[in-house]
C-alpha cells in the first residue's frame, strides 16, 4: 500500500535544497532573525494566520486550533466543523515525542489541511526554512468532502507525515540516510503500526497490519514484502518500539555527519547515505542481533543496484566498531563452550553454529553433562535484556530443558540474571524469547544449561541476545 504524497527527498534533505528553500523565505520577507525567534519560541501563541510560500502552495491559512501540543490551520475550502485533528494528531505527536525525544524547542507539531488542492502530502522539520523552522505535516485532498470521516486513510495519511519528520530530524541530526533504501512509505509501515499501538487505537493497528501485510514492492528486488517479512519480525521479536527508536539513536551516535549553516544557525546533518550493508548493520545494532539472515529472506543478498549488500554488511562491521551484535567482527571477542563438538568450533554441528544467525545449522556435543555452559565475551560491558534459544532439527531428548543465564565483568564472579526450569520446545528448530529486567552492563555473559530433556547428547541450534 502506497500513500500518495509528494517526494521526500524534496524536502530539503540536502543542505543545497534548504538554502535554496531558506532564499524563498527571505524572498517573502521572513528574516533570519525572525527564523530564529520562531525556532526558539516554546510556548508563544502560534500565528492566527500563515501565509504559505512553498512548492506550489500559496494559501492564506488560518488557524483553527492551538495548544501546547499541536497548531492546526485550514485553508478557506476545509470544513470547520471538522475537529479529529486536534486530538488525534496531538496524541501522534506527543507518543513520537515519548518515543524517539524531542524535535527542537518548539512543543507543537504544525498541522495543515487542504481542500480539493495539492493532493497528497508533505512534512517539514524545525531545521528547515521552506516551513518557517517548524514542524510541519501539510496534507491535501482532491475530494471536496476531505478530511470529513477522520478514520482510515485520514488518519494513515497524516500519520504517515509525521513519520517522515522522525526518520528526517531525529536526536537533532538533520537527513534520512536510509531514504534511499526505504523509499517514501517502508519506514512508515512500522512507525504507523507502532503509533496505532501505543495509543491504544487496536483496530486501527489491525487494519494497518492486515492492509500492509497483504502489499509488496518491487525494490530491492521483485516480490518485497517489507513489512511481512522484514519489518514485523524485526519488530516483534526484538524490542517493538525500542528497536525502532534505538536504531535513530545508533546512526546519530556514529553515522558521518557534518555541520551545516542555515536560517537555523549551524546544524549537524548526515553527510552521505547509508548502502544496504550498513543499512542492515545498524538494525542488527538496534535490535542486539545478527540479522543478516532475516535480510536475506525478506530482500536477497542484492541492493536496488544490484550489489552483493552481504560483502558491504562486512565492511560496516569493521567501519562501525561501535555498532555491537553477536556476530559483529568487533561487537562479540569470543563464543567459548565448556565442552564442543568433538570436530572442534568449526566443524559442521561446532560450538561456532550456536551463534551463525542460521537456524537451520545446530550446535551438537556428546557428553552432555549438568555443568554445561555457553559464553559470550564483549570487548566493553553492554547491557543484556533478553535472549532466545532455537531447538534443534530433531531428538527432541536433546532439547536444554533448564538453564540459567548470569553476567560478569570479571570471568570468576558471576551475577544471575535469569532462570528457567521445565522448559518445553513443541516442535523443530522452534525459537522461543525470554525477557528478563536488567540495568547492569557486563562484559561476560554464561549461559548454563542444567538439564536437558533426558539425552547423553546436547544441541541447540541457536543463541541469539537483545542488547539494550
Amino acid at each position: 500500500m502506497k500513500i500518495k504524497t509528494m517526494i521526500f527527498s524534496l524536502l530539503t534533505l540536502s543542505t543545497g535544497i534548504a538554502c535554496t528553500k531558506q532564499d524563498a523565505a527571505n524572498k517573502d520577507g521572513l528574516s533570519k532573525n525572525n527564523s530564529l525567534m520562531q525556532m526558539n519560541e516554546v510556548l508563544a501563541d502560534a500565528p492566527n494566520t500563515w501565509q504559505e510560500h512553498w512548492f506550489e502552495h500559496n494559501q492564506l491559512l488560518n488557524r483553527v486550533f492551538s495548544d501546547t501540543s499541536v497548531a492546526v490551520y485550514y485553508d478557506n475550502d476545509v470544513d470547520r466543523t471538522i475537529t479529529w485533528p486536534n486530538t488525534f494528531l496531538a496524541q501522534v505527536w506527543n507518543y513520537t515525542k515519548k518515543t524517539y525525544g524531542a524535535f527542537g524547542n518548539e512543543s507543537r507539531l504544525y498541522v495543515i489541511l487542504h481542500t480539493a488542492k495539492y493532493s497528497g502530502g508533505h512534512p517539514s522539520t524545525y531545521m528547515d526554512g521552506s516551513h518557517d523552522y517548524r514542524n510541519v505535516i501539510d496534507c491535501g485532498s482532491a475530494s471536496t468532502q476531505a478530511w470529513k470521516s477522520g478514520t482510515g486513510n485520514d488518519l494513515d495519511l497524516t500519520t504517515h507525515e509525521v513519520g517522515h519528520i522522525v526518520e528526517g530530524a531525529s536526536k537533532g541530526v538533520h537527513g534520512s540516510p536510509a531514504f534511499d533504501i526505504w523509499h517514501d512509505s517502508k519506514w512508515m509501515e512500522i512507525y504507523i503500526y507502532d503509533v496505532y499501538l501505543g495509543l491504544g487505537r487496536t483496530a486501527d493497528a489491525q487494519r494497518w497490519y492486515n492492509l500492509v501485510s497483504a502489499g509488496s514492492d518491487s525494490y530491492p528486488r521483485a516480490q518485497t514484502h517489507w513489512f511481512k517479512d522484514w519489518w514485523y519480525p524485526l519488530y516483534n521479536q526484538y524490542g517493538k518500539t525500542a528497536v525502532l527508536n534505538k536504531y535513530f539513536t545508533l546512526l546519530a551516535a556514529n553515522f558521518p555527519k557534518h555541520v551545516v549553516s542555515n536560517g537555523a544557525g549551524n546544524i549537524s546533518e548526515y553527510s552521505r547515505k547509508l548502502n544496504f550493508g550498513e543499512f542492515v548493520h545498524f538494525w542488527s545494532g538496534a535490535a542486539g542481533a545478527d540479522l543478516k539472515q532475516l535480510a536475506l529472506t525478506a530482500f536477497g543478498n542484492k541492493d536496488e543496484q544490484g550489489n552483493d549488500w552481504t560483502v558491504q554488511l562486512q565492511q560496516a562491521k569493521s567501519t562501525f566498531p561501535n555498532v555491537v551484535y553477536p556476530g559483529s567482527s568487533t561487537g562479540q571477542t569470543g563464543l567459548t563452550v565448556s565442552a564442543d563438538n568433538v570436530g572442534g568450533p568449526n566443524a559442521a554441528e561446532g560450538s561456532l553454529k550456536l551463534v551463525d544467525n542460521d537456524v537451520n545449522t545446530k550446535f551438537f556435543t556428546a557428553n552432555y553433562s549438568t555443568g554445561f555452559w555457553a559464553q559470550l565475551t564483549y570487548p566493553s560491558a553492554v547491557i543484556l535484556k533478553g535472549y532466545s534459544l532455537t531447538s534443534g532439527n530433531d531428538a527432541a531428548d536433546r532439547d536444554p530443558k533448564s538453564w540459567k543465564l548470569s553476567g560478569s565483568n570479571d570471568g570468576n564472579t558471576y551475577t544471575q540474571l535469569d532462570i528457567r526450569s521445565g522448559e518445553t520446545f513443541s516442535g523443530r528448530i522452534q525459537t522461543k524469547n525470554y525477557i528478563f529486567s536488567n540495568t547492569t552492563a557486563y562484559k561476560y555473559y554464561r549461559l548454563f544449561i542444567t538439564a536437558n530433556n533426558g539425552s547423553p547428547d546436547l544441541q541447540i541450534s541457536e543463541w541469539g541476545v537483545s542488547l539494550n
